[in-house]
């Protein structure tokens, strides 16, 4: 071979190296995808849910605590760009230098990058019947395009729960009273109904009283936890799962619900030493009254909060390297929530269990509006109130439009505990 023919192979390998390099970013991208979840955000709610269907597809993803609210750094594709276009998300395409970069401000501030490694499995606990209002969980998993699964009695005491991550109470009353509303509702057809579907699951798993049937339930649910599952619950179900796991050996329902009086001593015979979040507390055993227990502080409350306006809660702010659970979990583009009512509207503080970690609270006032704690080797998180873009949401009122709230605070609360099951902490190098 000539010295010209080395010369022209030398330059044919350098032409089509060449051609590779400029054909390579059609193909494979090198850099990572930024999802901001600042004010610059253009739908909150649908962020979490790219951030979850990378998950599905075996992408990690890193969850960057108190950077630009709680950014989402995902994995620089063609998919995943589509999917955040297609969902109306605002990305930003950065190189890998880019992303260092982020990294260093990260280490040096009160942030701190958490690995997002697996979805999930989800259950939301709801009954099957229908039921005249609906659930904010359900509503932002539906709207973020999160998969679920929905279980009640039967799955919860057949051992089902074994078979998820994560699960969600709907607004259910663990007491059996079907949420005080009988003094108003007891001639409604909707709760007539309600009625007989939990009368008819207790009896077919072997319960003659809904109440014994769903203690057993509020057992199963703790022992989930404490087995590390990561339950969550709103309204009712955050204050009435501890009522059900207090009064787990005695009566406590009056016989309008379930046909016999209570137990005389029962309000002595309340144990706190099964419940999670909750000691102390007193149960009402009127059953005209609209009311549980003095852990919800309404009507109280009523008397402080005139205007829907006055009604506002402040996220407490946590050392994300320090405390990455609850920092995760109070992750907003704002520290100010709105107040929104619901069966449980607030919680009390003064009856808090002393482990029990307040992550938003009123000012000044004995009540607390979000909460989380461990027990065993999982956790629970209790969020007050019903709907938190619908103040006082009523009976048969219509389904929130989460299209009309994409960038809502409150429901943005909610999925942070969607993907927090997800999350491994990063190894920190020495």
């Amino acid at each position: 071979m000539t010295g010209t023919d080395i010369y022209m192979k030398k330059l044919l390998i350098i032409a089509t190296i060449s051609l590779i390099l400029v054909a390579l970013p059609l193909t494979v991208r090198a850099g990572m995808i930024l999802i901001p979840m600042d004010e610059n955000q253009a739908d909150h709610l649908k962020a979490y849910g790219v951030v979850f269907n990378c998950l599905t597809r075996d992408q990690e993803a890193e969850w960057l605590l108190n950077f630009m609210d709680g950014a989402f750094l995902i994995k620089d594709t063609d998919r995943n760009r589509d999917l955040c276009l297609m969902r109306g998300v605002t990305y930003q395409a950065i190189s890998n230098a880019a992303a260092s970069d982020i990294y260093r401000t990260v280490e040096a501030e009160n942030m701190e990058r958490v690995f997002l490694e697996k979805a999930p499995a989800i259950a939301v606990y709801a009954p099957p019947s229908h039921q005249p209002w609906d659930d904010a969980v359900r509503l932002a998993l539906e709207y973020a395009e999160i998969d679920y699964d929905v279980l009640w009695d039967a799955e919860v005491l057949t051992g089902k729960l074994e078979e998820y991550d994560w699960l969600h109470l709907h607004h259910e009353d663990f007491t059996g009273q079907y949420g005080k509303f009988y003094a108003s509702f007891h001639n409604q057809l909707w709760y007539q109904q309600d009625v007989a579907t939990n009368e008819a699951m207790a009896r077919s798993l072997g319960y003659n009283k809904v109440s014994e049937c769903k203690k057993a339930v509020a057992r199963e649910i703790k022992e989930y936890v404490v087995r590390g599952g990561f339950v969550f619950a709103m309204c009712s179900a955050a204050e009435t799962v501890d009522i059900a796991l207090a009064a787990h050996s005695t009566d406590i329902v009056p016989s309008e619900f379930d046909g016999d009086p209570p137990d005389p001593g029962c309000l002595e015979k309340l144990d706190y030493t099964q419940t999670m979040a909750f000691t102390d507390f007193a149960v009402s055993l009127e059953p005209l009254v609209y009311r549980r227990s003095n852990i919800d502080t309404y009507p109280d409350r009523s008397e402080r909060f005139m205007m829907p306006d006055e009604d506002v809660f402040y996220l407490f702010e946590f050392s994300a390297k320090l405390d990455p659970v609850p920092s995760m979990l109070v992750q907003c583009h704002t520290p100010m929530i709105s107040g929104f009512m619901g069966q449980c509207t607030a919680l009390r503080k003064s009856l808090l269990k002393k482990y029990v970690i307040v992550l938003a609270e009123p000012l000044e006032y004995d009540e607390v509006r979000y909460i989380h704690g461990n027990v065993g080797k999982g956790t629970f998180t209790f969020y007050s109130g019903h709907d938190p873009e619908d103040y006082q949401h009523m009976i048969n009122d219509p389904p929130t439009e989460l299209s009309l709230h994409k960038n809502s605070p409150g429901y943005r609360l909610i999925l942070n505990n969607i993907l927090f099951p997800a999350a491994r902490k990063k190894e920190r190098k020495t």
